[in-house]
């Protein structure tokens, strides 16, 4: 898995971490993933390329700690949503999910730019599948009051399902030419069936 050589501590170096992070995911989408480079962030944050690689070791790096920093805003939604669980009206709460997650890509391109730059090499897809199954496992335990018949393993298996088909389908919802009002729509009726289908006598 792809992290940084190290996450700062004080408040300086953490300022710069951030920054950098900021200059990279305004770089990656104005200029596409493949004329990215770690000379041209350095140089945009006005930081030496020294201080940058004490950070991350390559671009490849960069992206990976950007799609963590995706994941955050979503797993915080999901944490407060699991709050008000269990409910009988848990279809409200998985629209509202979807729905927040949906603003996310829509006011922010470079969530898009971001998840298709992970798509780039063998190991950051690698490492996008475990920042995945960690919000599965989030998702996992959401479901936990909604389906008390289901074994941990396939409710593990569902909630990875989940969290693919919906990054899918937010990506989608994003792209050229797209109605993403309506990708949208269909993603809460792909959620919903299947969770319905997964556990009809319990997610009523």
């Amino acid at each position: 898995m792809l992290e940084p050589r190290r996450r700062p501590t004080q408040e300086r170096s953490r300022v710069k971490f951030d920054h950098l992070l900021q200059v990279s995911r305004e770089l990656l989408l104005e200029v596409g993933f493949e004329s990215f480079t770690c000379e041209e962030v350095a140089h945009r944050a006005g930081l030496p390329i020294g201080t940058l690689y004490q950070f991350f070791q390559n671009k490849y790096v960069i992206v990976c700690e950007l799609d963590r920093q995706n994941a955050v805003a979503v797993r915080e939604e999901l944490a407060a949503l699991t709050g008000e669980l269990p409910t009988l009206d848990w279809l409200r709460l998985l629209n509202r999910l979807v729905d927040h997650m949906a603003r996310l890509w829509l006011e922010d391109p470079s969530r898009r730019a971001v998840w298709m730059a992970m798509q780039s090499t063998p190991a950051t897809r690698a490492t996008a599948a475990v920042i995945e199954r960690e919000l599965a496992t989030d998702v996992a335990y959401a479901l936990g009051p909604l389906t008390p018949g289901t074994p941990r393993e396939r409710r593990k298996i569902m909630a990875e399902v989940l969290v693919y088909v919906a990054y899918s389908m937010l990506n989608f919802s994003v792209r050229d030419g797209q109605e993403h009002t309506e990708a949208i729509i269909e993603l809460k009726r792909l959620l919903s069936a299947y969770l319905l289908a997964s556990q009809p006598e319990t997610i009523t």
